[in-house]
């Protein structure tokens, strides 16, 4: 069988009459938009609840007696459940729609933020942060399922740019304001500061319920989801044997570990390049304040011809970053930081469009597809924080982590050169 054909007859992937004249119709029904703010606003607080501990790792550690070891295998937790929750979680989105699902999702994430907030020890920490990666994948998988149904053509890169957004400035709010607004306004608490983010991300979860409840979104899903979709597991099997799926998703682990990595541990980085909690705090936001841009920019440009030029492009700007961060002279770190983000709001999202828009995909199996790409991608996600966290620990400084993920960037680029060759 060549490469660039689909392992799935086509009768398998191949929508009703229906089907199509249900996703016809969406894709030019004005609620559409709605859906899709509510989807940002989700994966906002998804972001939020992401990224609000790596602010507070400074007072954590010593509060709780943790070593960055300790610390960095709490921040790659949530990962290690994420990892098993994935694949089944994309098969219940395929199933029962993205609306119920991402329900569920928001009510065990506010959970797990609640949990950390009055965690007192190690486990119990852990617990909170690994609780999260049970209601994670119903998100990031069931955000693409939600595109994949409501949006068409170049309006579809264009709603994956936007809900990405959402993403960037959960990060931007947590790096930034965590420090400099909340932790004052809140007596300096860090654990005040967690309890409020869960109680946001509840607000959140309501407000997509009312959102989601619609006639014409839950006529939608019953039509596109539980009538169309596939209840087998053997759609996994179908899709892995297909080699362009199998790199996507190992791209996927290698840049949720780049991600993943900077993501929590950036904070820590430039303090260790002698800035304070609150400019490290600012500092950090800027790659993901960058990456707004790059998203709604970068993904409507990436058609099916120029993908492995921008990927290219932005795989050798990250491994570039890593180089002028790590000399904490400003200048320097600034055009890496700038560099950093603009890859960061822009590879993962090409990524899933590529998965997304493969012949032995498409829409009825996006959920189960961004099952597989993330329950992969969040095996980097998990050893990232946790590798940076013990070669800190072993080398007494962020260099040698610093060197490990340009050499990531580097898996990254020949992975992208035999995803060419098996397209082809």
């Amino acid at each position: 069988m060549s490469a660039s054909r689909p392992a799935v007859p086509a009768s398998r992937i191949a929508p009703t009459d229906r089907d199509e004249a249900d996703r016809r119709a969406a894709g030019t029904h004005p609620y559409r938009w709605v859906i899709l703010g509510g989807a940002w606003l989700v994966y906002y607080s998804f972001s939020l609840t992401t990224f609000a501990l790596a602010p507070l790792v400074h007072l954590i550690e010593p509060d709780l007696h943790m070593s960055h070891a300790a610390m960095g295998s709490i921040l790659g937790a949530w990962q290690l459940l994420y990892i098993f929750a994935a694949i089944p979680c994309g098969a219940i989105l395929d199933r029962f729609g993205p609306w119920r699902s991402m329900v569920v999702s928001m009510l065990v994430i506010s959970l797990s933020g609640a949990i950390r907030g009055v965690a007192d020890s190690y486990p119990v920490l852990f617990f909170a942060v690994a609780l999260f990666g049970v209601g994670g994948p119903l998100v990031s998988t069931g955000a693409p399922k939600l595109i994949s149904l409501w949006f068409a053509g170049q309006q579809r890169g264009l709603a994956m740019g936007i809900y990405f957004t959402g993403n960037a400035l959960g990060g931007v709010t947590a790096l930034s304001l965590t420090n400099s607004v909340l932790m004052p306004l809140l007596g300096g608490s860090w654990r005040a500061v967690l309890i409020a983010y869960a109680a946001f991300t509840m607000f959140a979860c309501v407000v997509w319920l009312v959102i989601g409840a619609h006639p014409v979104s839950r006529s939608l899903e019953r039509n596109l989801t539980s009538g169309g979709g596939e209840k087998s597991f053997r759609t996994f099997g179908e899709m892995l044997r297909v080699p362009a799926v199998r790199l996507i998703i190992t791209m996927g682990l290698f840049l949720l570990l780049f991600n993943h990595s900077l993501n929590n541990w950036l904070p820590e980085m430039l303090r260790s390049g002698g800035m304070d909690s609150v400019s490290a705090g600012f500092w950090s936001a800027v790659p993901t304040a960058v990456g707004i841009f790059s998203s709604l920019i970068l993904p409507r440009l990436a058609t099916p011809s120029r993908r492995y030029v921008i990927l290219g492009s932005l795989f050798l700007a990250m491994a570039s970053a890593m180089f002028l961060i790590s000399t904490f002279w400003q200048p320097l770190m600034i055009a890496g930081l700038i560099l950093q983000g603009t890859a960061r709001g822009a590879t993962n999202t090409v990524a899933v469009l590529m998965l997304m828009e493969h012949p032995s995909v498409g829409p009825a199996r996006t959920g189960s597809a961004s099952g597989l790409y993330f329950a992969a991608a969040e095996i980097g996600g998990m050893l990232g924080p946790l590798s940076v966290g013990a070669v800190v620990d072993a080398t007494g400084g962020f260099s040698a982590a610093f060197y490990l993920l340009a050499a990531d960037c580097g898996v990254l680029l020949l992975l992208l050169a035999a995803l060419r060759r098996a397209n082809r």
